[in-house]
């Protein structure tokens, strides 16, 4: 790997190579459940809507190269969750290995934690997508469950195993405690 990596917040400019990678894991991966990749007036919608919630949307490069990104999303949108998000993270598919995601996916972390989230869950796609469970489990996430069979992709079933981690206190106190209320 030549060149350092650095992690940043996305901009514009990246839309075009966020909209690529993902391309290639919703046309031959199962890390996205989509089966059709959205073009990238689609992806900056999406991109959009997770920057006007306030959410880090991250970007890792080297040498002004997007090698992957990832984000943080509500969790679900009945008030009761709001201070749980999910995380999503998707690498270019010839830069995987290279601590890359974990570089990410912990400055995802601090980003949710400092803004007073308490809970970070991970969706991931396939029971053998051991790379993104084993990145999660490194992180702190524990697994929480897996739906079997829930989706239908590339020609076979796809189970989808349900991971969590605490962020700052977690559950251990009140969060009102810590700043207030997100919307």
């Amino acid at each position: 790997m030549n060149g350092e990596i650095s992690i940043r917040p996305s901009a514009d400019g990246d839309i075009a190579a966020i909209a690529a990678i993902y391309r290639h894991h919703v046309l031959h991966g199962i890390a996205s459940f989509e089966e059709e990749p959205p073009d990238p007036a689609e992806i900056a919608r999406r991109w959009q809507g997770i920057l006007a919630r306030g959410l880090p949307y991250l970007v890792a490069e080297r040498t002004g190269q997007v090698l992957g990104y990832c984000y943080a999303s509500p969790y679900r949108t009945r008030s009761a969750y709001r201070f749980a998000v999910e995380d999503s993270i998707y690498l270019d598919h010839r830069e995987t290995g290279r601590g890359i995601g974990r570089a990410l996916l912990s400055v995802l972390i601090e980003h949710c934690a400092a803004q007073g989230y308490r809970q970070m869950v991970a969706v991931i796609g396939g029971s053998e997508q051991w790379p993104s469970i084993r990145l999660h489990r490194r992180l702190g996430f524990v697994e929480s469950g897996t739906l079997r069979a829930v989706g239908f992709k590339l020609g076979g079933w796809v189970d989808t195993v349900l991971m969590q981690r605490a962020l700052g206190e977690g559950a251990t106190t009140s969060p009102y405690k810590t700043g207030g209320e997100h919307g």
